[in-house]
Order: C-alpha cells, then sequence, then structure tokens
C-alpha cells in the first residue's frame, strides 16, 4: 500500500474521555481532509490511522476538556454544492451558541429555505466538528440530530459549560 493509498483511506475511532454516555466516534479522512465524525455503536472496521486522524482526536480531546472552542482541520465532506455552503455557514456558529434554521436560511440567502438547511445539517458527514448540534427550531426546541437528541442535549450543555451526566 502507498502513502496516497493509506492517505486515502484512513479510518480510527475515538471515545470521548468523561463522557461515556455519548458513545463511540468513527473519522475517516482521505488525502485532502476529514470526510466524516460520526457516531457508531461498534468498530465496524480495523482501524487506519493518519497523521490528520490523530490530529482530529487530539482537537476532539481538547474540545471534551473546554480547551477547544473551533476546530482547525481540513474537511472534505461529501455533498452537494448546497450542503457544503450549509455546512460551512455550521462552522461560523460560536461555540456555546445556537441558531435556528431561518437563520442558517437567511445567511445563505436563501429566504424560505430553513426546510433545505434542516435536510443538509441532517446530512452533515462531520459531526462535532462541523457543529449540527448547536442549530434547534425557531421556536427554541431541540430538534433532530442524526447522533440522536440526547447527544444533542449533551453537547450544548458541555459548551454551556453544564456538567452533563448522560444521555435525555
Amino acid at each position: 500500500m502507498t502513502i496516497e493509498a493509506s492517505l486515502n483511506d484512513a479510518l480510527d475511532y475515538y471515545r470521548p474521555p468523561c463522557a461515556d454516555a455519548l458513545g463511540l466516534i468513527r473519522i475517516r479522512a482521505d488525502g485532502e481532509g476529514l470526510t466524516e465524525v460520526e457516531f457508531v455503536t461498534a468498530e465496524d472496521d480495523a482501524p487506519r490511522p493518519s497523521a490528520l486522524t490523530a490530529q482530529a482526536k487530539a482537537q476532539l480531546d481538547e474540545y471534551f476538556a473546554g480547551t477547544r472552542r473551533a476546530f482547525d482541520l481540513p474537511l472534505a465532506p461529501a455533498g452537494t454544492d448546497f450542503q457544503r455552503r450549509v455546512w460551512a455557514a455550521l462552522a461560523t456558529i460560536p461555540y456555546g451558541e445556537t441558531r435556528n434554521y431561518a437563520e442558517i436560511a437567511e445567511q445563505l440567502r436563501c429566504k424560505g429555505g430553513q426546510r433545505a438547511v434542516g435536510a443538509a445539517n441532517g446530512r452533515n458527514p462531520i459531526a462535532i466538528v462541523v457543529p449540527c448540534h448547536r442549530v434547534i427550531g425557531s421556536d427554541g426546541r431541540l430538534t433532530g440530530y442524526a447522533g440522536g437528541i440526547g447527544r444533542k442535549q449533551w453537547l450544548l450543555a458541555h459548551e454551556a459549560g453544564e456538567v452533563p451526566l448522560g444521555l435525555v
């Protein structure tokens, strides 16, 4: 296997320290950047770590320790142009803050596009790093999250400085 081939197929797993309730996270990367950060129930393939997956794990450690508020990693999510625009907008939501779907649609100059934003948000393949958990309903309620509402609530509580104990 060449170095280039291994870069295009990097895979590793991460378990947040002191956050057993969140479970296991799978990290994938290719030669361009991270392609996936996803909650999973088990290791479904043998790890093939790379420098980038190690860097992602280190930054996740800092995030969960409360010392990192923004990630500095190259990203390469697969998606449509619109989805990538939405994901880029999500990355601008500051740590500890939330936005609703309509606000993201307005930011993208997509008036009335909150449902499309919600669909793109739900397809975000790079959880936590691209903070789709920071998007809430316009009435302030927590709405869908691919990792589950309990994880979304946990992540928001963590960012608010609360001590989340488990998933709801």
